[in-house]
């Protein structure tokens, strides 16, 4: 296993420890910066595996399929941690997380048949723009910083809507006609 993919898999690992710590009460006052870091920590990995894959030619099919996993899990994990505390209303998860399981479903198909896909700039900027929400929102630094978070929950919302359908338009083939 390549640098890229396990970061990949340390990125998948790193999840449940934000959890806890996002969910408990095991750090005492320090949970949410103990959350935050290890969020932090994970969403640069993301970047990190993407940049050494593609700088050294280490782009593997495990690599292209795990990645986007992870940072769904990643994300969408912090998502629902957010709905608990209060921080993000419901509704705006399942609409997020509704187009994460119709891209994973493309991607099984795909896979069935023989096809990679790999995530698209939408879905990419659709990440990063979830990430900074995520870290926003645990930061709860009040003041001009839930105007940012507002802004950025809105923004995560439309391009999570947009890169639905740009993913969907380019990738329809793989539903009527398997592919070919």
């Amino acid at each position: 296993m390549n640098l890229p993919n396990k970061l990949t898999v340390l990125r998948v690992l790193m999840v449940p420890f934000f959890v806890l710590f996002m969910l408990t009460d095991l750090g005492g006052v320090a949970n949410k910066w103990i959350a935050l870091a290890i969020f932090v920590v994970a969403s640069l990995t993301d970047l990190l595996d993407g940049k050494i894959a593609r700088k050294y030619n280490l782009v593997t099919n495990f690599g292209k399929f795990m990645d986007p996993l992870a940072d769904k899990l990643l994300v969408c994990s912090a998502m629902i941690c957010l709905i608990e505390k209060g921080s993000l209303a419901a509704w705006i998860v399942i609409v997020i997380i509704a187009r994460e399981f119709i891209i994973s479903g493309f991607r099984l198909v795909a896979s069935d048949n023989g096809i990679v896909i790999a995530a698209s700039y939408w879905g990419k900027f659709k990440t990063v723009f979830q990430m900074a929400m995520v870290i926003v929102l645990i930061m709860d630094l009040g003041g001009a910083f839930d105007v940012i978070g507002q802004a950025l929950i809105w923004i995560s919302l439309a391009l999570t809507i947009i890169s639905l359908i740009d993913y969907v338009a380019k990738n329809i083939q793989v539903l009527t006609n398997g592919g070919m």
